[in-house]
């Protein structure tokens, strides 16, 4: 059961919290829901620089409370928070509510799914050997202290003229079927000029107290 659901989903309610906050009625939870998904593909590729781990919102009755968790947030920020401004204005147009946008950042993201298989994606785009990619990625996973580690590639993964295949490598442990168990999911799919490569990364940062 544990391979075969999304490790977050699996977990939420339990040992994770979800990144969208807020309660609506019928009539309107569609629109506020398609808001929500409008406004991580914004930041997500205005903030493609910084190191987007994820994007958290939170509404109350007139208001949207958006958390960016980034690995560099001077590159949010800007020159005199110039940045974030720019940024707001934007907001305003996929929303009549008033916006609140603050950026907080990752201490070590190379335990940080989201941003491992960031990682992985841009050196494969520089047509760097995955093994070395991944390699590197588990063994400076376990130097920042994560309990274990596990990539998964898939796709044509030495070039457009190789067979499509599914590449596994990890590191320590990592439970995937235990709920108290911290474990940090991520998928994100490289687009290359022969086609795409399915990243999935799953980090253990050990148990949570239930």
């Amino acid at each position: 059961m544990g391979q075969k659901i999304n490790p977050t989903g699996f977990r939420m309610g339990i040992s994770k919290n979800w990144t969208s906050r807020w309660f609506a009625e019928k009539e309107t939870y569609g629109d506020l829901a398609v808001e929500d998904v409008m406004i991580r593909k914004l930041l997500k590729k205005r903030f493609e620089m910084a190191g987007v781990k994820e994007v958290d919102i939170a509404r109350s009755l007139n208001e949207i409370n958006i958390t960016v968790r980034v690995s560099k947030p001077g590159v949010v920020i800007g020159k005199g928070g110039a940045g974030v401004t720019e940024v707001q204005e934007e907001l305003k147009k996929l929303t009549k509510a008033k916006i609140s946008l603050t950026a907080e950042e990752v201490k070590t993201p190379e335990i940080e799914a989201e941003l491992v298989a960031q990682y992985i994606s841009r050196q494969l785009k520089r047509r760097m050997p995955y093994r070395r990619i991944v390699s590197n990625a588990l063994q400076a996973a376990m130097d920042k202290g994560a309990k274990g580690i596990k990539i998964r590639l898939a796709g044509l993964l030495s070039g457009g003229n190789s067979i499509s295949r599914v590449e596994t490598a990890h590191l320590g442990s990592v439970p995937s079927q235990t709920l108290r168990a911290d474990i940090d999911y991520a998928a994100v799919t490289c687009h290359q000029i022969y086609g795409t490569v399915g990243i999935k990364v799953w980090i253990y940062k050990g148990d949570i107290d239930l």
